[in-house]
């Protein structure tokens, strides 16, 4: 799908128009950037990365997680929203992780292009064979993102860092941002046992503040249900998120210490934003 996408991407260098010949990005400025063996263009310029992205090891845990349909009521609610919202246009999805959830989200746009936007490479990999309309893309979101001005008529962010006026940027007037955050009860069992990290009870209303100048928002869904867990998809659970980055050196045992299966109530919101 690279050769669909093309047009929407940016050079991270001078910011001009990206072109496709061959398995080469090349904008008029004569920066290039080779499509990887694996399927993924990276566009992170020379600067790297602000920050580190997911393991190889955090991306197959996720990668595990959801194939197995744990978070399914979430992937189904994105896609409702993105349907309802979208007109036309591609779907950016910006920290897309493996690519799962824009996946899903292509299945209800059978006319839309998608760009999976992640700043890890183990990420990129999967994100390339997430969907045949898809095509992944090495950038950090915390920095320029390296797609043209209005180019997206509807973005995604799951569980990923935003930016706001990036966001805005790429958007299309009258575009469209759909979020996904959790909420302060999200996994509250697991953070209880094993002393997870919590999520903030104010993050709604920092999310509203964070994207007031840029977006006005629409509608908010709050999507809740129970996982019933084994001691092995806890685990999996925990490494595939900013958990791994935190790991407790007795965490393994008190997961085995858990009744199986172990109920976990899984609570998000799904908000969608309008471009001002």
């Amino acid at each position: 799908m690279l050769e669909d996408v093309a047009p929407m991407l940016a050079c991270p260098h001078c910011g001009g128009p990206l072109g496709l010949s061959g398995r080469t990005l090349r904008c008029p400025g004569n920066h290039a950037f080779d499509k990887a063996r694996q399927g993924y263009v990276s566009l992170l310029g020379g600067r790297g990365a602000v920050g580190p992205g997911d393991t190889a090891e955090m991306v197959a845990a996720r990668a595990e997680f959801l194939a197995a349909g744990h978070y399914a009521p979430i992937s189904t609610a994105l896609a409702a929203a993105a349907a309802k919202v979208h007109d036309g246009g591609p779907v950016l999805d910006i920290g897309a992780g493996t690519g799962h959830y824009l996946a899903r989200v292509l299945d209800e746009l059978p006319a839309a292009p998608g760009i999976a936007l992640d700043v890890s490479k183990y990420a990129s990999r999967r994100a390339a064979k997430a969907h045949p309309r898809a095509a992944a893309v090495l950038a950090d979101a915390w920095r320029a993102l390296p797609v043209r001005d209005g180019a997206i008529g509807t973005a995604l962010n799951v569980f990923a860092p935003r930016n706001a006026a990036e966001t805005h940027r790429v958007l299309r007037p009258g575009g469209h941002l759909v979020v996904v955050t959790p909420n302060p009860g999200h996994l509250a069992e697991l953070v209880a046992e094993l002393g997870l990290l919590t999520v903030d009870e104010h993050k709604r209303q920092r999310l509203t503040d964070q994207l007031a100048a840029h977006f006005t928002p629409l509608a908010t869904e709050t999507r809740e249900f129970a996982l019933h867990l084994t001691g092995p998809e806890i685990t999996t659970l925990v490494g595939m998120g900013p958990n791994a980055w935190h790991e407790g050196g007795s965490r393994a045992s008190r997961i085995a210490e858990l009744p199986t299966p172990f109920r976990v109530t899984a609570s998000v919101a799904v908000s969608v934003h309008r471009r001002r």
